[in-house]
């Protein structure tokens, strides 16, 4: 096991940029930069011990000052969405940026935690990144610290480790927005992906994409993946509403017999390259978004990004949570500090 630390960039005000190397004895390695807490490299070898990178993003630091697609980001202190970016806590009203239609989307774009400089400090196979937030910056209230931890394991897991600790009750709901292609950057799209999901049900949206407060069944639907099946097998059935709605698939999956502890919650596999990855989560929730509305653009290795090219199974507790009292509540304070745990494990 090994970490190294590189020099990747100045942001715009002149703030060094590091990126932080973490290799394990299986030839993996993880890339993540303190711009955002991005993993910006995951390289995994194939069936034939050649290693690619297989998450989306860029050569260069510039280009992730914008990141509108906010590939490999720590996102928060919320994800997802939140209806009309409002909520209460103690029956204070709570105003966010409305900066998706009439919405929420990811806190904000311009000053959220994947716009950030954390600080970073190496372990013997894992790097722990740290950032502050004060309070009522983005709308959110109290002060708050948080670290995000990398950790690559020689059983291939890339884990991470969130916690965070605020003085005044709020929401917080962070997740990883990596889009992964399991065939390597170099390969067009995901459709061929297959894909398992454990999950029965879905938090049904409107036409915003925010959900009502329902859970719908998958069965029989385009959105049951409770049994392996390729991502473009459905991908473009329009006729379906929810497909059409979102573009293709961006919806939370309801993760089945979730108990707070870790488990399996979703498993993906590449024929082509061998590569599997399985991931686990202590959470409710996880968004699989197939990366429909990637903005076309040159990202690593001179490769374009375009939609379809990656998708992201982003843990979570269920987005707009906050407005509906019958889902889990992710209102953290004083008296409970936010610590979660995704893990992406691989094999080939």
């Amino acid at each position: 096991m090994a970490v190294t630390k590189a020099f990747f960039g100045e942001t715009r005000d002149g703030k060094a940029v590091d990126c932080y190397t973490i290799t394990n004895k299986n030839g993996m390695s993880a890339e993540v930069i303190t711009f955002g807490a991005i993993l910006k490299n995951l390289y995994v070898p194939d069936k034939k011990g050649k290693a690619e990178d297989i998450v989306l993003g860029y050569d260069e630091l510039w280009k992730y000052f914008k990141n509108g697609s906010f590939f490999g980001a720590t996102v928060g202190p919320i994800a997802n969405r939140i209806k009309g970016g409002t909520y209460k806590v103690d029956g204070k009203k709570v105003q966010l940026p409305v900066n998706d239609n009439d919405n929420n989307l990811h806190s904000d774009f311009d000053i959220g935690f994947h716009k950030r400089i954390w600080t970073a400090e190496a372990g013997k196979n894992s790097v722990t990144f740290s950032v502050t937030k004060k309070d009522k910056e983005m709308g959110h209230p109290g002060n708050m610290k948080v670290s995000v931890t990398y950790t690559l394991t020689d059983k291939n897991e890339l884990k991470i480790d969130y916690c965070a600790t605020t003085d005044k009750k709020t929401v917080i709901n962070m997740t990883n927005h990596s889009y992964f292609n399991l065939g390597g950057i170099s390969r067009a799209d995901v459709e061929d992906t297959v894909l398992t999901i454990h999950a029965s049900k879905v938090t049904a949206v409107d036409k915003e994409l925010i959900p009502t407060g329902e859970l719908m069944d998958v069965k029989g639907t385009p959105l049951d993946f409770t049994k392996p099946k390729k991502i473009g097998k459905d991908l473009h059935k329009k006729e379906f509403k929810p497909i059409k709605i979102a573009k293709g698939f961006d919806h939370n999956f309801v993760v089945d017999g979730y108990n707070g502890r870790k488990k399996l919650i979703a498993e993906a596999s590449d024929a082509k390259s061998g590569r599997r990855m399985q991931v686990y989560s202590d959470l409710p929730g996880v968004q699989f978004y197939s990366g429909n509305c990637i903005g076309k653009n040159i990202g690593k290795g001179g490769f374009e990004n375009h939609p379809f090219k990656g998708f992201c199974l982003e843990t979570q507790y269920f987005p707009d949570a906050i407005n509906h009292e019958n889902f889990k509540q992710p209102v953290f304070g004083p008296e409970e500090e936010y610590k979660t745990t995704t893990v992406y494990q691989f094999s080939w």
